[in-house]
């Protein structure tokens, strides 16, 4: 089951006591681990209550989370499931299901025994789709379509932004500015915008990318329209409710922090770092981030201990003091190499780098994985073992406990550690092939971002969407 449910004493059994009971339970609760499936068989008529422990404690350990948003559940790159595995057994993962799609950069997203994850069709017309499947067994469930035709955006495999899933619906944001919102059950169309069209977007030469944001009774988009950069629109009718800042706009998703006992909203745009209140668009404050020649900022700001880190492919790094008693930000240190091959610090173009404690790691412009010291920039160590080296070559990071999964634009699922002293990979394994459409060299590219829900992983490439089991056995 991709959903282990609960232990509920009684619920299905009834359970009176016993051996016998013991074990009707057991076998009712499946969720049960080898531990207490053991304590069941052993016997003794008074194991129940322990068992009903040990059931619970299981349950709790087995709990199953969604992934219904870019970077999962509170966009911060964690996946706290546990029960996974430590090593892969084998070279390569075999996939529960597959199932087919076409182009595009959006990660899958999932919710609800669902996962959602968009494309591009050219043929027989252009059009952006939104797909709904079933996560257990890849059966697709709905399709809904809309004409889309690709204006001055280049690279067109096809849509960028990951689906949001909010209260039952689903919130699809396309490369040329469609807002797209709908029944997450059925598919059914609530409500749309051709954000475009309505705000005049000066359009990113990657289109439209950063995935929107539900927060609360609103849903965020980052567009760079005319004196709208963001827009918020209820989320349940599609009223605009604010818009702010005449900035261009980046690809980078916001995220919501908290500074000085408030809730921020936090989005880099083309031109600043930018704070603001997200009920009302108020601008807290902002710091300038202009692009010494074009706009490029793909990877999410990532905060730690009152510090926000931003990186970018040929503007380099930028780490910023949050005040804690005031809503206000200061440099503590900006590095920019020479050009994209002699970099300093770190400069990112897809992947969202992990900012731990005192370190920075993040993959650089042509595949370093390093290691920075967090107060300076400076850099601690580097590592081309990771991914290969080549342009943009690109590793989306997860966090799960002490271990740091990485899915490589290979499409290599590597298990590992970083520290200070090193990138220590604890095992990898293939899970899915590069397609050319999202890049036409190297012989293709994996560079959606997966998800990871229910102690499984689902990815795409250009072809397909795959899940494979990641539960320990």
């Amino acid at each position: 089951m991709l959903r282990p449910q609960a232990f509920v004493w009684g619920a299905r059994s009834g359970c009176p006591g016993g051996p016998a009971a013991s074990t009707a339970c057991m076998r009712a609760h499946p969720a049960l681990g080898p531990q207490a499936q053991r304590f069941a068989r052993s016997g003794t008529g008074l194991l129940c209550p322990a068992l009903l422990l040990v059931a619970a404690l299981a349950a709790l350990s087995a709990r199953a989370d969604d992934w219904p948003q870019w970077r999962g559940p509170n966009r911060d790159g964690v996946w706290s499931e546990q029960g996974v595995i430590e090593r892969f057994a084998t070279r390569a993962l075999q996939p529960r299901w597959r199932a087919a799609i076409g182009p595009g950069y959006s990660g899958p997203t999932v919710a609800l025994g669902r996962v959602f994850v968009t494309d591009r069709q050219r043929e027989p017309k252009q059009v952006e789709r939104v797909h709904c499947f079933d996560a257990a067994t890849g059966e697709r469930l709905w399709t809904h379509a809309y004409d889309c035709t690709y204006v001055g955006v280049g690279y067109e495999a096809g849509p960028r932004a990951s689906v949001s899933i909010d209260s039952g619906l689903a919130y699809a944001l396309g490369a040329m500015g469609h807002l797209v919102v709908l029944e997450a059950q059925t598919g059914r169309l609530v409500w749309q915008r051709d954000l475009n069209r309505e705000y005049r977007i000066r359009m990113p030469i990657w289109g439209i990318a950063a995935s929107p944001l539900v927060d609360g009774e609103l849903v965020i988009v980052q567009i760079g329209g005319e004196g709208a950069c963001l827009a918020a629109f209820d989320k349940r009718t599609g009223a605009e409710r604010w818009r702010a800042l005449d900035d261009e706009a980046s690809y980078s998703a916001p995220i919501i922090i908290e500074q000085a006992g408030k809730r921020v909203l936090i989005c880099w745009t083309g031109d600043h770092v930018a704070a603001l209140d997200p009920a009302t668009g108020n601008v807290y404050w902002k710091y300038p981030f202009k692009p010494t020649r074009m706009v490029i900022g793909i990877a999410t700001p990532v905060v730690d201990r009152n510090r926000l880190f931003v990186t970018s492919f040929y503007d380099g790094s930028l780490m910023l003091q949050l005040a804690s008693e005031e809503l206000a930000a200061m440099p503590i240190w900006q590095r920019r190499g020479p050009d994209e091959q002699h970099t300093d610090a770190l400069h990112s173009i897809i992947s969202t780098p992990l900012l731990l404690g005192e370190h920075v790691y993040g993959v650089d412009s042509y595949g370093e994985l390093r290691c920075l010291d967090a107060r300076t920039g400076d850099r601690i160590w580097e590592s081309l073992e990771a991914t290969p080296r080549a342009r943009w070559s690109n590793i989306h990071m997860v966090r799960n406990g002490e271990n740091i999964w990485m899915f490589n634009e290979r499409g290599e699922l590597i298990i590992s550690r970083l520290s200070p002293k090193g990138y220590q990979e604890i095992s990898r394994a293939k899970l899915i092939e590069p397609t050319r459409e999202q890049l036409n060299q190297r012989g293709g590219v994996c560079w959606a971002h997966p998800a990871y829900a229910n102690r499984h992983i689902f990815v795409r490439n250009d072809q397909e969407l795959r899940c494979a089991s990641l539960e320990a056995q």
